[in-house]
């Protein structure tokens, strides 16, 4: 039974995808709005936790120095957010049905040269992003304009649709390493000087992570980047996708330098540090960034 559930589930995420891929970009356009209502209403426990996050977040936001001039509030904010789910998911449903040269053509790159730059150590470079933009038009991105490179990702409960979602990401050349037991084909790519993508902005285990302040709030982070960068040597350089006006722009920061000290305490430091990327990017663009996802759990923080 349930492997007929998981063909069913399959067959029905390809079909909708499909449909979704030959409308004109000028209907899907008109109907964002209403869909990003549609999906917040369909999702009503995480349009709790999105207000919940916000109402949290945007005394400590409001108060950074990349907050935009122009006013914010929680409501206007959420609605933004699920619009952005809905126009990144019909540029993936795009995207997975081959359709997506136009995407491509129109990112824009800004610090290009801090890539080339970690790229010419030749050590592979570790792309440190979140959920932030269309991430996921950023991960096939990746291979399309900067070579072979891999992401590392959650493998799908449903083997059919995992299946399904490989072979549409390897006809981009984007390869996926999967999170359980990522380390060593993560360390096998960078000493191949291949690119590995990581989103590290969600919550993680107290085994996995430390705590650290996201947004003015404890909140539990992956210390993996950290200790990736560390044991493999490779140059780790923040990267961040956001729409603006038409177009997405990817960003390159400069490689981020690690210190000397590998203690706990260390490992903690520049997990936090990392981060604050993460955060400058909510800052300076607030609707773009994944507020459905619950960032502050376990932390003692209600989230």
């Amino acid at each position: 039974m349930q492997r007929l559930f998981w063909m069913l589930e399959a067959a029905v995420f390809y079909c909708l995808t499909l449909l979704v891929a030959v409308t004109p970009a000028a209907i899907l356009k008109c109907c964002v709005p209403p869909l990003g209502f549609v999906l917040s209403r369909l999702i009503p426990g995480r349009r709790t936790v999105v207000a919940d996050n916000l109402k949290n977040a945007l005394p400590y936001l409001k108060k950074h120095p990349l907050w935009p001039a122009c006013e914010h509030d929680a409501r206007l904010l959420a609605r933004e957010s699920f619009e952005n789910l809905i126009k990144s998911l019909t540029e993936i449903c795009k995207l997975y049905h081959g359709r997506g040269d136009g995407l491509f053509k129109g990112i824009e790159v800004r610090g290009h040269e801090h890539y080339e730059a970690a790229r010419a150590k030749g050590k592979g470079v570790i792309c440190f992003s979140g959920h932030c933009g269309n991430w996921e038009l950023m991960a096939l991105a990746f291979s399309r304009l900067f070579g072979n490179g891999a992401v590392v990702a959650r493998r799908q409960n449903n083997p059919y649709l995992n299946r399904m979602v490989e072979r549409m990401r390897m006809s981009y050349r984007s390869r996926i390493i999967y999170k359980k037991g990522a380390i060593r084909g993560i360390l096998t790519t960078l000493r191949s000087g291949e690119l590995v993508g990581i989103l590290a902005d969600q919550a993680a285990s107290p085994e996995d992570g430390v705590l650290i302040e996201v947004m003015g709030r404890t909140a539990w982070a992956s210390k993996s980047p950290v200790l990736i960068a560390r044991k493999s040597g490779a140059p780790l350089l923040p990267v961040f996708i956001h729409r603006e006006g038409g177009h997405h722009v990817i960003t390159f920061h400069p490689e981020h330098i690690f210190s000397s000290d590998v203690s706990d305490a260390g490992t903690q430091r520049e997990t936090q540090a990392l981060s604050r990327y993460v955060e400058n990017f909510v800052a300076a663009h607030p609707a773009q960034w994944y507020w459905v996802h619950r960032r502050w759990k376990r932390a003692g923080a209600p989230a």
